[in-house]
């Protein structure tokens, strides 16, 4: 029995011994992944254009806050999570980070005292970022932004998800090979793959994430990327396969609604609105041209949309019959005035209901928060205007919103399931309680 226990007692010991190592041993950092002239200098103008690239303003500023000094609540599954000050503030910023430092944060997820980022950041995609590109954000971080002092709020998260050395396991798991690599010679197709994978972080919110909450896929090689995903309440559609948002959609569509939130087809709502007015409206045409051009390539092969004839649906709205079912009225009362009989709305202005990726999702959850909060189209260079859809949580009931929401999904050519007005409760909560 004595020898047993002793054997017990050093089995324990050398867990123990493992289980500090793991949490308390330096990590790794991914060196750069090309080398630079010694006297290598960002070009003018490069560091801001990278920083819009990266959309870095719609994580860490905060509405109506100072440019880049954090403290945005990210509402993620496990909790929210607040970014971090990424001016030149010595003491609460990255003033004191050297490129190896800034490099370890945008690769690897890690600050200067070995602590551990969340995913909220998005390194996952960041690890693809060019030598070039890291060179150019650490010149405009450190050089051209104003030193804010302000700290971040304490995240608030649960046990385990509040311990940050179990991102370490995570990331064994999660991050892949640093660096990019095109699978196409064709210069816009490798360009826009490159901003799609890398600094834009499409997949971030446009891909699944798996039940360790890591991205499904990070490469266009893989299907599972960009097949759709949820965020703070909201859909982030699929950008290929059969149910892909762009499903019918030109390369022009695609360039338009980068640039200005809005197209024939659709108009941006949730966080992506925040996409369109801190990043993507900036991007040159090369690049909208070069982004466009890449999603278009993931959808190629998919079947184009039908010649539209008039449906069921649109009879039965034109004809005002006062024996319909509740959704066609409520339709009639608060959506056909923008959205018409057809679902097909107005150009650039009201977007389509008929074939939407919101309305017709898997999930409901982004089209039950469209109806109850509403969306703002940002204001964008080549639209100015700032067009408004007011929420209607204050007038419909749960089942009200319930019947809307079902009638949608089953309207025109559309083809989904119904909603519950349990589903409808249980958003309208959470958004109350935001």
């Amino acid at each position: 029995m004595n020898r047993f226990f002793r054997y017990f007692v050093i089995a324990a010991a050398v867990v123990l011994l493992g289980f500090l190592a793991f949490i308390y041993a330096p990590v790794q950092r991914t060196p750069a992944q090309s080398l630079l002239a010694a006297d290598y200098a960002v070009p003018a103008g490069t560091g801001a254009y990278t920083m819009r690239l990266a959309d870095c303003a719609a994580c860490h500023t905060t509405e109506g806050g100072k440019p880049f000094a954090g403290g945005r609540a990210i509402i993620s599954p496990v909790g929210t999570i607040y970014s971090s000050n990424i001016t030149p503030d010595p003491e609460t910023g990255i003033g004191r980070y050297s490129l190896d430092d800034f490099r370890a944060a945008l690769y690897d997820g890690l600050r200067p005292d070995g602590t551990h980022l969340y995913p909220a950041m998005p390194y996952e995609n960041y690890r693809k970022l060019t030598e070039e590109d890291i060179r150019a954000l650490y010149s405009y971080f450190q050089t051209e932004v104003t030193a804010v002092t302000a700290s971040k709020p304490l995240n608030k998260l649960g046990f385990p998800f509040n311990q940050s050395w179990g991102l370490r396991a995570w990331k064994w798991l999660a991050l892949g090979k640093a660096g990019f690599t095109a699978s196409a010679s064709d210069a816009d197709l490798a360009r826009g793959q490159y901003l799609v994978e890398g600094p834009g972080h499409c997949g971030a919110c446009h891909s699944p994430r798996t039940a360790l909450m890591a991205q499904a896929a990070l490469s266009g090689d893989d299907p599972a990327f960009l097949s759709g995903g949820q965020i703070a309440g909201w859909t982030a559609p699929p950008l290929r396969g059969p149910k892909s948002a762009l499903h019918g959609w030109s390369i022009q569509d695609t360039k338009l609604i980068l640039a200005t939130a809005r197209n024939a087809h659709a108009a941006i709502n949730g966080e992506m609105q925040l996409v369109v007015r801190d990043s993507s409206q900036y991007m040159t045409e090369g690049d909208l041209t070069a982004i466009a051009t890449y999603l278009d390539h993931l959808n190629q092969g998919a079947a184009k949309p039908a010649a539209q004839v008039q449906t069921a649906t649109e009879k039965l709205l034109i004809s005002a019959d006062p024996a319909m079912d509740l959704g066609p009225r409520l339709y009639l009362d608060n959506c056909a005035a923008c959205h018409f009989a057809t679902g097909r709305g107005a150009d650039e202005v009201f977007p389509e209901l008929d074939g939407s990726s919101l309305v017709t999702a898997q999930s409901p959850t982004g089209l039950i928060s469209m109806i109850l909060r509403g969306g703002a189209l940002p204001s964008t260079a080549a639209r100015p205007e700032r067009l408004r859809m007011p929420g209607f949580a204050y007038r419909l009931s749960d089942d009200e919103v319930a019947t809307l929401a079902s009638f949608l999904r089953q309207a025109w050519t559309n083809d989904t399931g119904p909603v519950t007005a349990a589903a409808v409760a249980e958003l309208r909560k959470s958004t109350s309680d935001e």
